[in-house]
């Protein structure tokens, strides 16, 4: 599951990528909208499997209450989900060597 989840992580983060460029060529280049309708709708599929993703890996995982909350807080601000999940696998790397 947590394997998973760092996958699911990192394409929720490209497709906040995408979406910024897509939103760039809209709103400031005008030159069309096609990025964000591409993007879009990958990125919001991509937001709700890491939500997801989050609340499966905390069950498995044991995480606090207070990690999932950061957890899904970090699906709203651009890239975070990346810091989120390379946090969440050093603690639960460290817990499995104590």
């Amino acid at each position: 599951m947590l394997r998973w989840f760092r996958v699911v992580a990192v394409a929720e983060a490209c497709s906040w990528a995408g979406l910024l460029i897509g939103m760039f060529f809209k709103y400031v280049a005008a030159t069309g909208d096609l990025g964000v309708k591409v993007f879009g709708p990958i990125h919001g599929a991509l937001f709700v499997l890491y939500a997801a993703g989050v609340l499966l890996s905390a069950r498995e995982a044991g995480w606090s209450r207070g990690a999932v909350v950061l957890g899904l807080a970090c699906a709203v601000p651009p890239f975070t989900s990346l810091w989120f999940e390379r946090r969440m696998a050093a603690r639960t790397a460290a817990r499995q060597l104590a």
